[in-house]
């Protein structure tokens, strides 16, 4: 697709929602817009940063996500110490955390993708990644609505720190562990590598910017997966599968209210579109290379996307609503996130290369 007739598509687009939605998610739709541009221009992959560190022993993936949730964090948590109408993204510590966390790092190196990279490499036109996203969003609603049951087996109040600590000792507690964290890496990689990329630089920086403008207009932090789940039960729903009020989850008030309004209002919802647009917007300039897959690799790549979306959403959220929103506003629930899905990680790593993919 040219960039120009695109181009003036977004536009086209973003117009319509000042028109007739709201300013707020016409400014939203721009975020996701830069989210994507960013993450396929700077080729900024969670997925491809770990896998990196484990096979070759290259830190330079890794450093670029702890500079960006370093950056994050010192700007996300003055601002929800000072403003009480923003939200952190906080969720409990559970079994279902444990479980979907590990499951979701593993499935998500068979994947190639977590939610971010999934939707990037589908707008960059990725086909197995185009073929993962619906089959996540399913995933994403199927998780969500058997959530009650897993929650049922073991859980603990969320834990935010900057709500119990305050921002000063909340901030310093994160950024020391994001320390440990670098020293650890460096050890492991041992002497002699390159600890910092120019694009993960820069795309750390502009991934913190945006995620922090989201902040502010959204009221709460950058997400992925709900957006996923929300498409998927809307669809359900329509068809007439499903009935929400029989739910816990989405017979919860506002998701209820979600599902009877349009996608076009829902935070999440804008920012996805405007992810996939971005991405599509820089393979305009460079359509990305694909490598051919078996169909037995193209079935088990699809049934990993499957399980991206469901376990992503035991585990309230992927690499971004998880660990990048929580772990920078200050919920404990984003550093087991990490610790889990690297976990997870170690074993798909393995499984790709077995895999041949």
């Amino acid at each position: 697709m040219k960039r120009f007739p695109l181009a003036a598509a977004m536009a086209a687009f973003f117009i319509a929602l000042v028109w007739s939605v709201s300013v707020r998610q016409a400014v939203l739709f721009l975020v996701g817009i830069g989210y994507g541009a960013v993450l396929a221009g700077a080729r900024f992959g969670f997925t491809t940063g770990w896998r990196t560190l484990v096979e070759q022993r290259d830190p330079r993936g890794a450093y670029g996500q702890l500079l960006l949730l370093a950056l994050a964090a010192v700007l996300a948590m003055p601002l929800l110490g000072r403003f009480t109408e923003l939200h952190a993204a906080l969720g409990p510590p559970s079994v279902s955390l444990l479980v979907g966390a590990f499951v979701f790092g593993l499935a998500m190196q068979i994947a190639d993708g977590c939610g971010s990279g999934t939707l990037y490499k589908a707008g960059l036109g990725v086909p197995l990644n185009m073929a993962i996203l619906p089959l996540f969003a399913i995933g994403s609603f199927l998780g969500s609505a058997q959530m009650h049951d897993w929650l049922a087996l073991g859980q603990l109040k969320p834990v935010g720190l900057v709500q119990d600590w305050g921002v000063g000792p909340a901030l310093a507690a994160t950024l020391v562990a994001l320390a440990v964290l670098a020293i650890v890496v460096r050890l492991w990689v041992g002497p002699g590598k390159p600890l910092f990329e120019k694009r993960w630089v820069w795309g750390a920086i502009a991934l913190a910017v945006l995620a922090t403008i989201n902040l502010v207009i959204a009221g709460q932090p950058w997400g992925v997966v709900y957006g996923f789940g929300l498409w998927a039960a809307k669809g359900a729903q329509a068809l007439g599968l499903f009935h929400p009020a029989q739910n816990p989850y989405w017979g919860d008030a506002g998701n209820m209210q979600r599902l009877a309004q349009s996608a076009l209002l829902d935070v999440t919802s804008i920012t996805n579109m405007g992810l996939l647009c971005g991405a599509l917007w820089v393979s305009a300039r460079k359509p990305p290379g694909a490598k051919p897959l078996s169909p037995r690799q193209w079935a088990i790549g699809l049934a990993a996307g499957f399980m991206l979306g469901y376990s992503s959403r035991l585990a309230f959220g992927c690499n971004v609503g998880a660990m990048f929103s929580g772990i920078s506003t200050g919920s404990v629930h984003g550093w087991i996130w990490m610790a889990m899905a690297f976990l997870g990680t170690l074993i798909g790593v393995r499984a790709r290369r077995r895999l041949a993919f």
